[in-house]
């Protein structure tokens, strides 16, 4: 009978070898799967007398080849190289709304200059003054459609947040489910190893989505942490949800006991959700401030240098571009406040950015936070309005008004100055006769003039009040090594000042260059035009289209602005780009060296499967002995 229970025990065990073999074949190519292994142990041999005779083998368990360690990292580094992936694919679709070339915002800027050039030549023809208002139009369309295609990047982001947290709530809903099948399972003292294969998928899944950590319990189950928040414990599963109405942009969200906790996305680490949120939150608002401020700066610059030139019919010019609104607060909900007011003063120095305004816990003070970059500016509330260091009432080219109800204490305001200028901007005159080229000023030399003076150019500033008044300068001639000198009375008095021919004289808004030496004695006149200098005077559109080369945006000029922003957000995309290739590169490597303990090598398996054949054919045969032994001895007894 020991043989015969040898080989039987023999026969059972190659046959859970040889199903367990056939089991990694079948499941060689099934995403997840973790090669098995038949655990076999020699059963206790029997003492005769004369020494212990082996009783056969059994079999313990199927085990399950796989790596704590590995199976986390793979899953983790996975995570973060979606996250960055998904965050680089949609910069990608971010700078295709900024073309470069003839159809990007740069060259739209520059026609427009030059349409201002052209018309200085030509100021009364008509059709001059039409191209300048199309191409101003045409500038303006072009702000209009990038705002619209990072309006269209949002709402798809937006959908695939929503799409990938009801995944996310799917996901923990089944691992909870096995969580509770894996604890009745090991109930009977045997590790079901299929079920914590699809656990094991359904948490890489997961990570997919949001990175988490995984805390394994003794009873089988799996703990899985999204943050410090459990989005599943044992056999519950926590629900996720989105916050939408967060001032900063969209928030991940637990309810659990009662109480919403607001997830940060720089917490929670990799998968796809997190690389959307990082793009949305901040490169897709960084992109909005870079076009934004564009917007704003373009229009008050030009608004500013059109309204002092006067048109066709002698009217002083009106804006030409509608002002986009930088009066965008937000309080904590999300819900547009009054309580400050935000005025741009000087269009030349904004920057890109939003901002965070903190008011202290006795509402006198506070601190401002430019969110582009986190540094701060203190600020005391005087008078209704935030003031910085030195005194300065205005921060970054705007000002800061307190307004009504005034800033709660201890509250958090959110500023969004450029968020919806590029997308508002709109041409405010259609009527080439109202296209303001003509100078309000005049310049007339001294009749009783001696010396060479002559007028190079005369201009007005946006600084120039209207209507103006006449304003003399009176030159004195030097004696070496003293310069020439003119002087002029204006509102503080009389004001002497040394002249340098062809170096422009700026008093009060007037601007003018003149060439030559004068005589002591001489004069020229800066004089509101008359009505025949403005029928020839092309001064405001030389000055008009001048503005390409002044400094607009962080040292820029307004030509050159928009390839300032072609190279900021061409960095982002290299510097994702870059972030997706070193995670990716990451993930593929701990996942090769998972699959080398985990993956199936069908290879081997075809070994194993002979070995555990012959094996089994050898129990049988050991079987069948044990039979023909076992008959060949009743036949002799019965005899």
């Amino acid at each position: 009978m020991s043989l015969l229970n040898v080989g039987t025990r023999a026969l059972l065990a190659n046959q859970a070898a040889l199903s367990t073999t056939g089991h990694n074949i079948a499941n060689a190519k099934t995403e997840g799967y973790s090669r098995q292994s038949v655990v076999q142990r020699q059963v206790e041999g029997q003492n005769t007398g004369n020494g212990y005779i082996g009783n056969g083998v059994q079999v313990v368990t199927v085990e399950r080849q796989s790596s704590a360690l590995l199976t986390r990292q793979s899953t983790a580094a996975q995570s973060v190289a979606t996250a960055d992936t998904t965050r680089a694919t949609r910069l990608y679709q971010m700078e295709d709304a900024f073309p470069s070339g003839s159809a990007g915002l740069g060259a739209a800027v520059n026609d427009l200059m030059s349409a201002f050039s052209d018309a200085t030549s030509v100021p009364n023809d008509l059709t001059a003054r039409s191209v300048a208002l199309a191409r101003a139009d045409e500038l303006a369309s072009r702000f209009r459609t990038t705002s619209n295609r990072l309006d269209d990047l949002a709402g798809g982001t937006r959908q695939e947040i929503a799409t990938g947290v009801g995944a996310v709530n799917k996901l923990t809903a089944q691992i909870a489910t096995l969580n509770d099948e894996i604890i009745r399972a090991k109930g009977s003292g045997q590790t079901p190893n299929d079920l914590l294969d699809q656990r094991d998928k359904l948490i890489g899944d997961l990570n997919g989505y949001v990175q988490t950590t995984q805390v394994a319990a003794d009873d089988g189950s799996t703990n899985v942490f999204l943050g410090s928040q459990p989005l599943v414990l044992a056999g519950t599963a926590t629900p996720l949800t989105t916050k939408t109405d967060d001032p900063a942009g969209i928030k991940l969200t637990i309810v659990r006991g009662g109480a919403t906790t607001t997830l940060d996305e720089n917490a929670i680490g990799g998968g796809s959700i997190t690389g959307l949120l990082k793009f949305n939150n901040t490169d897709l608002a960084n992109g909005r401030n870079l076009l934004g401020r564009m917007a704003v700066t373009v229009a008050a610059l030009v608004n500013g240098q059109h309204q002092v030139g006067l048109d066709m019919n002698g009217n002083a010019g009106t804006a030409l571009f509608n002002a986009p609104s930088v009066d965008n607060v937000y309080d904590g909900t999300g819900q547009r406040s009054t309580a400050l007011s935000i005025v741009l003063k000087d269009p030349s120095v904004l920057r890109a950015t939003g901002y965070q305004v903190q008011i202290n816990a006795s509402g006198t003070g506070g601190t401002l936070v430019r969110t582009a970059d986190g540094s701060t500016a203190a600020f005391s509330v005087v008078s209704g309005k935030l003031q910085f260091a030195g005194g300065a009432t205005t921060l970054d080219g705007l000002a800061f008004n307190v307004g009504t109800p005034a800033p709660a204490a201890n509250s958090i305001l959110t500023a969004k100055p450029f968020e919806s200028a590029a997308g508002a901007l709109k041409t405010a005159i259609s009527n080439p006769r109202q296209l303001a080229v003509g100078s309000p000023i005049e310049p007339k030399l001294g009749s009783a003039n001696a010396g060479t003076l002559a007028v190079s150019a005369i201009t007005a500033t946006p600084d120039l009040a209207l209507p103006t008044a006449a304003l003399t300068l009176t030159f004195t001639r030097g004696t070496a090594p003293a310069p020439d000198t003119y002087s002029y009375t204006g509102a503080s008095g009389t004001v002497t000042a040394p002249y340098k021919t062809g170096e422009p004289i700026v008093i009060d808004g007037r601007s003018i260059t003149l060439k030559g030496t004068p005589a002591t004695g001489d004069t020229v006149t800066i004089q509101p035009a008359s009505a025949a200098y403005r029928g020839t005077s092309s001064g405001n559109a030389a000055a008009l289209a001048g503005l390409s080369t002044a400094a607009a945006f962080d040292g820029a000029t307004l030509a050159d602005g928009y390839s300032g922003v072609i190279a900021g957000i061409g960095l982002q995309v290299q510097s994702a780009q870059y972030a997706a290739q070193v995670s990716t590169s990451i993930a593929s490597n701990l996942a090769s060296d998972k699959s080398s303990i985990s993956g199936v090598n069908l290879d081997e398996e075809a070994s194993n499967l002979l070995m555990y054949q012959q094996s089994y054919q050898a129990s049988a045969k050991m079987i069948q002995i044990s039979q023909n032994i076992f008959d060949s001895l009743i036949q002799s007894v019965g005899r």
